[in-house]
């Protein structure tokens, strides 16, 4: 419908107050896929070039991706806008993605009309019914928006919801003559969520529960962290000398060259990090879910009550008792939590016994960090030489695949308060997510070097963003694809249980460098380790999107190296020796 006149001060198409009330809550990028369904929407966008602008994916799943790593960036909800069924299905992928990774997002879903409701229209769904709401759910809260007058309230609520203890999505769905409806209901100003900090009385305890430890362990990670978070997080370890180790794919919680780094703990734990869980005779978990990632298959930590000593902190009460009878629950929201622990002071001439423990704690990740050389391509050469070129604030992504192995393990990722988030990955182990937060990143923050590693049945998922890439101007954009013929993580699996009988499991792929050419990038191939540095030299020097094509064995990441190790983890977690 086009934007009519209208003798109502304020009064205007609601698809352009749903804009308005976008901008009012910070909002400047959109992504998703155009849809006749919100065509509202997006002459509200035009309306308001320059304030605002509207990101055109090539895949709903990219999309969703995309704004997901913005929510993940920015602290705010990041926004997508599909259309219905068949986008939002598309989409929802990157909705499960945000629930599992604690990550505030907002997903606008276009609807059939109003008057055509339940009669299963063209694409209609109910979303409230897809998508619903509940611990194990994918989303936070899912509504229908009915009334124009309303949507403003609609939309602050959903970012008062997904930003409100543990920050997740949210779903609001809009019919298209809703969307078409004159209203004059002013937008709501801009929102941020209540925080919730932990009483004296839990400090107090905490502290007490530090002074009588002798091998203390503090696991981070979560949602809601930022910058300030962070560095009052290392000033608290500093001050009580504590090992603190990032769960899956949160390692940038924690400047990994500080001395008091432990590791990560999650897929490919290090045994001597595994054993260091399991032995500490405290654990302060603050801010993670303790899934089963971070929890070794709830084995590290055993429920519903774990031989260790165990404080739980975390922003949502529905998570405190869930599956782990703590000893300590504190709800606290991790943007306000190491805030507080920063004020505990130890006793004056208070020895810390588990000085040797830390010291040991980082020692054993030090020497995690020296890996195998296996030729033609050595990947922990790659990922060094990553280390040594870029600068510490560049930010990385990654998908899923055993791939993603060799960037967890050997680089070595800085803090939030060093530079903003510079790890975007999915603890909900989704394939496809890397490149598409690597374009967000690069169209969001673009005087930042963005890095995407990516396996090669993980490129093929999303790959075809690379169009949004070249058409919305990213820059500092690299993209590393890692090439073995095969869907590896499967493939590894299949020779453990089923040797030698390997099946659906092996890819034929195209020829990645000519394929990112046809998009408009730069592309380099790889087959030895040697050609890996001159290709990224170019990349740096030209600060152009540049994919590089890296050729490996399907051996070395299916059996060499990963096989082994996680067959030692296996054997670690039923106690018999390797």
């Amino acid at each position: 419908m086009p934007l009519r006149p209208s003798s109502i001060p304020g009064e205007r198409l609601a698809g352009h107050a749903l804009v308005e009330a976008l901008i009012a809550q910070g909002v400047d990028t959109i992504f998703g896929v155009p849809g006749e369904s919100f065509l509202a929407v997006l002459d509200g966008v035009h309306e308001h070039k320059g304030r605002i602008r509207f990101i055109a994916c090539r895949h709903e799943g990219g999309a969703a991706f995309m704004a997901e790593a913005a929510g993940k960036l920015t602290g705010r909800p990041g926004v997508c806008l599909v259309t219905r069924a068949p986008g939002a299905t598309n989409a929802s992928i990157g909705l499960h993605t945000a629930f599992q990774d604690s990550t505030p997002l907002v997903l606008l879903i276009g609807q059939v009309a109003s008057d055509q409701r339940d009669r299963e229209a063209f694409q209609e769904v109910d979303y409230r019914q897809m998508l619903g709401p509940g611990t194990l759910g994918m989303a936070k809260w899912v509504a229908e928006v009915q009334d124009a007058d309303r949507l403003p309230e609609y939309l602050a609520r959903a970012f008062h919801t997904a930003q409100q203890g543990r920050p997740g999505p949210v779903v609001l769905a809009l019919p298209e003559d809703m969307l078409t409806t004159l209203t004059a209901a002013p937008v709501l100003p801009r929102v941020s969520p209540a925080v919730a900090w932990p009483s004296p009385a839990d400090l107090l305890a905490l502290q007490a529960r530090l002074e009588g430890a002798d091998r203390p362990l503090v696991l981070v990670g979560g949602g809601g962290w930022t910058v300030e978070a962070c560095a009052a997080l290392e000033h608290f370890a500093r001050t009580w000398h504590l090992p603190v180790a990032c769960v899956f794919r949160r390692q940038d919680l924690f400047d990994n060259r500080d001395a008091l780094y432990a590791g990560d703990v999650g897929i490919g734990i290090s045994p001597a990090l595994a054993d260091r869980v399991r032995n500490a005779d405290l654990i302060i978990a603050l801010g993670p879910r303790l899934g089963e990632m971070t929890t070794g298959g709830y084995e590290l930590l055993q429920p519903p009550r774990p031989h260790q000593q165990l404080v739980h902190i975390h922003a949502g009460a529905e998570e405190l008792g869930r599956v782990y009878a703590a000893d300590q629950v504190i709800q606290a929201s991790m943007s306000v939590a190491a805030l507080a622990l920063q004020t505990l002071r130890p006793e004056d001439h208070f020895a810390f016994p588990w000085t040797e423990w830390t010291s040991a704690a980082h020692a054993d990740y030090q020497r995690n960090q020296q890996g195998t050389a296996v030729q033609p391509m050595d990947m922990t050469t790659v990922i060094q030489l990553l280390n040594r070129l870029l600068p510490p604030d560049t930010i990385y992504t990654n998908g899923a695949g055993n791939y993603s192995g060799w960037l967890h393990r050997f680089h070595r990722y800085s803090a939030l308060h060093q530079g903003g988030r510079t790890q975007l990955a999915p603890t909900s182990g989704a394939m496809g997510y890397g490149f598409p937060a690597a374009v967000a990143a690069s169209l969001l923050q673009k005087e930042r070097w963005v890095v995407n590693l990516a396996g090669d049945g993980d490129f093929l998922m999303t790959g075809q963003e690379m169009a949004t890439a070249m058409a919305h101007g990213a820059r500092r954009l690299i993209s590393i694809v890692v090439d073995n013929g095969s869907y590896g993580t499967i493939r590894m699996h299949q020779e453990r249980e089923y040797p030698g009988r390997t099946s659906g499991s092996d890819l034929h792929n195209p020829d990645f460098a000519a394929l990112a050419r046809a998009y408009g990038w730069a592309a380099h191939t790889a087959e030895q380790t040697e050609a890996v540095e001159p290709a990224l030299r170019e990349a740096l020097r030209s600060q152009q999107p540049t994919l590089i094509h890296l050729k490996l064995p399907v051996e070395v990441s299916t059996s060499r190296t990963t096989l082994s190790n996680i067959r030692e983890a296996a054997l670690k977690r039923k106690g018999t020796s390797a």
